[in-house]
């Protein structure tokens, strides 16, 4: 494949920036910047698919159409380079009846810096036959290695099943997964190809994501958004007594949905949590039972009666020890049209924009946890256009392929310029 001169693309005319100081450094427009993602011009979109490889200073990306293509990119943080490794469907040669829609979960990685990440149908062609004669027949694990540049297909999770979401226990060689439209938890011992089904755990909408603590214990939440906890020394679940904190009011809607992201900060034990209900958490895990959760407040300051509104699909820590999210997408938005970047203290509780973005330029933002060797995190971001695709394709609204919508990477720095 050739390799291709990054681009860059910033755009400055709708950035409004606070006045944060962060040390002696202000962050200006420089500490951010926007990564386009080269050989596909029909890219649509992004879900979380984002994850960082320490073995080789290098982040990688799941990239979707939406409607039959599912694209690999990595970019070289030390050399500033992006490129596409493949499409899934041709790399492990998917049959016809095997598509997939996405790339869901997040992108995560063992000791030895091999890749694994699970596949979504996506549209709702999953769940109803419409567009496919079988239907969807279920989502896949998957194995990229980076030195052979080999994509290994790992088998099926559950038959009819998106994998929405996985973690890694890289010392027992065991990924955990959650099942769309269903919520079924698994366990996959990808070295001996056992999968163990240990039932639903999730109703309605389900909550898209699960984590690990340092122990590798991994967790979720119920429809009653109480932490579900996989104690693998056990091989059981545990359950919190109490639904995780949410604002008096909150939608039911909103409540089962549970988690939309976590950041870790491994110094001090803490994963920090951000809810479909506006809420900032920090979760302090214990190795036996569940732990202290701490209520933070809110992902905004917002109006009496409305607290739930702001929507963070994303989540990153910075070696300063702050919280940095995008608020905006799916119609939650906090102001009419833009997207707001945040920067939110845990110890204080206070919240500031650091920039607003039209949806023009900027209109959401997903992954979580993902911070290179030199501070710099990330987000797979996604700008709304009225053009269809980069080619000129006419919008149809009854393919999401065609849709405006536009996808790149997102790379933010607090205490450096980013822009050279």
């Amino acid at each position: 494949m050739v390799k291709k001169k990054l681009f860059l693309a910033f755009v400055v005319f709708s950035l409004v920036f606070s006045n944060v100081l962060t040390g002696q450094n202000r962050i200006t427009e420089k500490n951010i910047k926007f990564i386009e993602y080269p050989d596909f011009p029909e890219a649509h979109s992004s879900w979380c698919s984002i994850g960082y490889n320490p073995k080789y200073n290098t982040v990688h990306a799941g990239i979707t159409n939406h409607k039959d293509k599912v694209a690999l990119y990595e970019y070289n943080a030390s050399k500033d380079e992006i490129k596409l490794d493949g499409f899934i469907n041709d790399m492990v040669n998917l049959r016809d009846f095997q598509w997939q829609g996405k790339i869901h979960s997040k992108i995560v990685f063992d000791h030895n810096g091999m890749m694994y990440f699970s596949t979504d149908g996506g549209e709702s062609r999953q769940e109803y036959l419409m567009n496919h004669p079988h239907g969807y027949g279920g989502g896949f694990f998957m194995k990229w290695n980076p030195d052979n540049r080999l994509l290994t297909n790992l088998g099926m999770g559950m038959r009819n099943e998106s994998v929405k979401d996985l973690d890694i226990d890289p010392e027992a060689g065991i990924l955990y997964g959650i099942s769309y439209p269903q919520g079924l938890f698994f366990v996959y011992n990808f070295a001996e190809n056992e999968l163990i089904n240990l039932g639903r755990l999730a109703s309605t909408h389900i909550p898209r994501h699960i984590f690990t603590d340092q122990w590798q214990n991994c967790y979720y939440v119920d429809w009653r958004q109480r932490l579900v906890k996989y104690e693998k020394s056990r091989k059981e679940f545990v359950f919190a007594k109490e639904s995780l904190p949410a604002f008096p009011g909150t939608p039911g809607s909103k409540i089962v949905t549970g988690i939309c992201s976590y950041a870790k900060d491994k110094a001090n034990g803490i994963i920090y949590l951000t809810t479909y209900g506006g809420k900032v958490l920090a979760f302090k895990p214990s190795k036996e039972g569940i732990g202290q959760v701490t209520d933070l407040g809110g992902l905004l300051n917002t109006e009496s009666g409305k607290e739930w509104v702001p929507y963070a699909y994303n989540l990153n820590i910075g070696n300063n020890g702050k919280l940095y999210y995008f608020l905006g997408g799916h119609g939650y938005f906090t102001k009419p049209n833009t997207s707001v970047f945040v920067e939110f203290d845990p110890h204080t509780g206070k919240n500031e924009i650091l920039y607003e973005f039209h949806i023009s330029e900027m209109e959401e933002a997903t992954g979580f946890d993902v911070k290179d060797k030199e501070g710099n995190i990330y987000f797979l971001g996604r700008r709304r256009t009225s053009r269809g695709d980069a080619q000129g394709v006419k919008e149809d609204p009854n393919d999401p392929s065609t849709q405006g919508n536009r996808p790149f990477l997102i790379k933010f720095n607090p205490e450096k310029e980013v822009i050279r």
